[in-house]
């Protein structure tokens, strides 16, 4: 027994021991979002959007692949012109919903 444990520790510890291999971890990739506004985004956006259910400039980057500015941009034009109607207003995060004709 004394023999056993005596020897254990000597052969996990030393020159010899292999250390431990830490993963690399997972590299997202860069996002490759339209950053100007072409004709063919634009009619992209005033076709789509309406048609969601819930609108925020994080949903639209995501199905878009617009990015953030131009979000914001389209939310405050599609707004403006009554597609899309304000549900929260706060300074992190808007949400909007789409305009219903009953209205």
């Amino acid at each position: 027994m004394a023999k056993a444990k005596a020897a254990a520790p000597t052969s996990s510890s030393g020159k010899s021991a292999k250390k431990k291999k830490w993963s690399k971890g997972k590299v997202k990739d860069k996002a490759q979002h339209t950053v100007a506004l072409d004709k063919v985004t634009y009619d992209r956006i005033m076709k789509e959007v309406p048609t969601f259910k819930f609108v925020s400039q994080s949903i639209l980057i995501e199905r878009l692949k617009i990015n953030g500015s131009l979000a914001r941009i389209a939310i405050r034009h599609m707004e403006k012109e009554g597609h899309i109607k304000r549900i929260v207003h706060h300074s992190a995060q808007l949400v909007y919903t789409r305009s219903t004709s009953s209205e």
